[in-house]
């Protein structure tokens, strides 16, 4: 699913914690410092907290673009990065997930709690209802997403979704797979 092409809007949605293990940083400033330098904007859920505010402090400090969409209720509690490229401030959470899909052109998601795992859910089920064909990348840093992926298994093997739902969606174990799947580098 190679995209080939540079100023790309990618959606990355992640936790608003840093997680137990410190792949799981390293991977968010990786992702946000490796979109920078790939020329692509960062469209994520506006927060200066946990992952989300280290992709974004990271693709700043590269000179990379940000656009980031946090709900009002969510300002203080995740502490809304106002020196972004764009700041959008929503009323719903469910604004939100609209202007983050529809201001990008894939999707990629670290690791994160029930807040990504609803935003993965969310648009893989619009790819399932053919709503859309933007890429969507799971980051399975170190095994991450491996009882995710169990469980779409196991929803397509009792016959509750079909085998070409695990087609909607790719999996790369580095950040560095899911950039050069997005923009292959030059070099």
């Amino acid at each position: 699913m190679p995209i080939n092409a540079k100023n790309l809007s990618v959606c990355v949605f992640c936790g608003s914690r840093f997680g137990t293990e410190p792949a799981y940083k390293q991977s968010a400033v990786d992702l946000g410092t490796g979109l920078a330098e790939r020329n692509m904007r960062l469209v994520y859920g506006a927060g200066d907290v946990g992952l989300m505010g280290a992709v974004a402090t990271a693709a700043q400090k590269a000179g990379g673009e940000t656009f980031g969409v946090i709900p009002e209720h969510l300002l203080n509690w995740e502490v809304g990065k106002r020196d972004l490229s764009a700041f959008v401030v929503t009323e719903t959470m469910h604004e939100r997930k609209k202007v983050m899909f529809k201001n990008s052109d894939a999707i990629v998601v670290l690791p994160g709690g029930a807040g990504s795992l609803d935003e993965f859910f969310e648009v893989l089920t619009w790819a399932q209802l053919k709503l859309h064909a933007k890429p969507i990348i799971l980051v399975n840093v170190d095994g991450y997403w491996d009882p995710l992926l169990a469980l779409v298994d196991h929803s397509v093997d009792k016959g509750f979704a079909d085998a070409s739902l695990k087609q909607l969606f790719v999996v790369d174990d580095t950040v560095e797979a899911v950039l050069d799947r997005l923009a292959p580098s030059d070099t």
